[in-house]
């Protein structure tokens, strides 16, 4: 993720067959948090409409912090995996009735390929000073969140030795035991993918070799680590931050970050260029960067992107990781081949 830059689309009718089968995406309301607003929320008001493909009590809990601090703004939260969200905000933006005014979704390949379509708006929040610049697109058009990287999570009462790298997935130990995020719904698993198989050592031989290994496919990474922490599987390929929040719950599971190194994703933040209520999203972005917010984002359990925030206990520092990344100009040109590679390998 360290050499990333530049686009093309995602063709929208594609991807409405894809996910036509997929689980039905929610949408709510969060104005909680009736208190007083701090100065600066004075005179900003109005609906604000948040596509996002956080958990859905992760995004209430985040809307509910902004309208603590912005109690006149109604935080009105759409969410579903980020394929299916690309796809909503591509229908909307078809009929001419786009309705989000902020995303939040997986990763930068995602928004590089919305900013292609001229679809989001330039906004360089004053918090971004201390976001690494890497993390940011320069021209402001988005910025990290959050740093989470795919990991490896083990069942412990099936996985005894301690994996040290990704070939355990095609090890005798690891056969019809493993299972990983789809990247026809899963952002990070879309980014994994385009990742791997540009990865001296690893590329599409690799991702056969699990699937020979009898790597079982799922909808999303929650899906994932459900299964590891049931003992349906041993191995599970799947986001740091829900390994630790299982584990602290309790349940017999444990992360490894693999000795070759980690894709990352940061769930980038933007404006969409036809947001109805500019001031307010241009408020959520800042609170989103800013110290509060990047203190929320820690107490919920996410590796936080802003300097001088230190990770939850578990987890590691972006300074720490070790990244597996690739040029995101290929990544984004090459998003939609590298999924009907992956169906080709996989099925769908």
């Amino acid at each position: 993720m360290r050499n990333v830059k530049k686009s093309l689309m995602l063709p929208v009718l594609a991807a409405m067959l894809v996910f036509s089968g997929c689980a039905a995406p929610t949408e709510q309301s969060a104005n909680e948090g009736n208190g007083n607003g701090a100065a600066e929320a004075a005179g900003i008001s109005g609906q604000l409409s948040f596509y996002t493909s956080q958990p859905e009590e992760d995004a209430t809990k985040l809307a509910a912090a902004f309208t603590k601090k912005y109690p006149d703004v109604e935080v009105k939260i759409f969410r579903s995996g980020t394929e299916e969200v690309t796809a909503k905000l591509q229908a909307e933006q078809k009929a001419g009735q786009t309705q989000a005014d902020v995303l939040l979704l997986a990763d930068s390949v995602t928004f590089e390929s919305l900013k292609e379509q001229e679809l989001l708006q330039s906004y360089k929040s004053p918090e971004l000073g201390k976001i690494p610049a890497e993390l940011a697109d320069a021209d402001g058009m988005y910025a990290g969140t959050k740093v989470m990287a795919t990991v490896l999570a083990v069942n412990t009462q099936k996985v005894t030795t301690p994996p040290t790298s990704w070939k355990v997935l095609i090890s005798d130990e690891s056969k019809d035991a493993s299972m990983m995020p789809s990247p026809l719904y899963s952002g990070a698993a879309a980014y994994n993918i385009g990742v791997f198989s540009r990865t001296e050592g690893y590329g599409w031989e690799f991702l056969q070799g699990i699937k020979d290994n009898g790597m079982a496919v799922i909808k999303g990474n929650g899906a994932v680590m459900k299964a590891v922490a049931s003992g349906e599987k041993s191995y599970g390929v799947v986001v740091d931050y829900l390994v630790a929040r299982e584990k602290a719950k309790g349940s017999p599971v444990e992360l490894y970050y693999p000795e070759e190194g980690v894709p990352i994703i940061t769930e980038p933040i933007a404006i969409m260029k036809e947001s109805q209520n500019l001031e307010a999203a241009e408020a959520f972005v800042d609170f989103v960067l800013s110290e509060d917010g990047q203190k929320l984002s820690a107490e919920i359990g996410y590796t936080p992107i802003r300097e001088g925030i230190a990770a939850p206990e578990g987890l590691k520092s972006f300074t720490e990781m070790k990244v597996l990344s690739a040029d995101l100009v290929q990544l984004t040109a090459e998003r939609e081949a590298d999924k009907q590679q992956f169906i080709k390998v996989f099925g769908e």
